[in-house]
């Protein structure tokens, strides 16, 4: 049973890895495509303000990772935040991704170029937040994925956003 239950989780986290694959791939072609994205700007710090900004350094910020019918979302603690969209954190801010959805796995990918430290992609779920530090200030995309653990749903299309770290305190 135990070894089961081993083997089901890792054939989840597999799946999830190699359904994030193909959109960092559809990611550049959407760059090339010519649509905009806060990255693409000659100054994407600029964007921020206290209305997209999560957390400080002295106070945290937190990332609920849901499933969604067909997709995923990352939703920043700001008060009247939309899930997968644009957010800002300071460099030195804690950073817990997690997921009050029950039954709920994600995965955080940067890709070759993290900001937070430690720089691995991101694996956590409903009994398992993740809390990691910005440390490198720049504007990031990446991708992620939601999936229920109890199989039932599965996993749901992976999903982009983008983050931008600021430098200073």
């Amino acid at each position: 049973m135990k070894i089961q239950r081993c083997f089901t989780i890792c054939c989840a986290l597999f799946l999830l890895v190699v359904g994030l694959l193909p959109s960092c791939a559809g990611a550049e072609e959407k760059k090339k495509g010519g649509n905009k994205y806060a990255c693409s700007e000659p100054n994407p710090a600029s964007q921020c303000n206290a209305d997209n900004t999560c957390g400080s350094a002295t106070t945290p910020c937190s990332v609920d990772v849901k499933r969604t019918a067909y997709s995923s979302s990352a939703t920043p603690s700001i008060p009247g935040a939309k899930g997968n969209q644009l957010f800002c954190v300071k460099t030195g801010t804690t950073v817990t991704w997690m997921s009050s959805s029950k039954n709920t796995g994600f995965l955080i990918d940067y890709g070759p170029s993290s900001p937070f430290d430690p720089p691995d992609p991101i694996m956590g779920g409903s009994k398992k937040p993740v809390t990691v530090k910005a440390a490198t200030p720049g504007c990031y995309m990446y991708s992620f994925q939601a999936s229920d653990s109890t199989g039932i749903y599965g996993m749901s299309k992976a999903s982009q956003a983008e983050l931008i770290v600021v430098g200073g305190q």
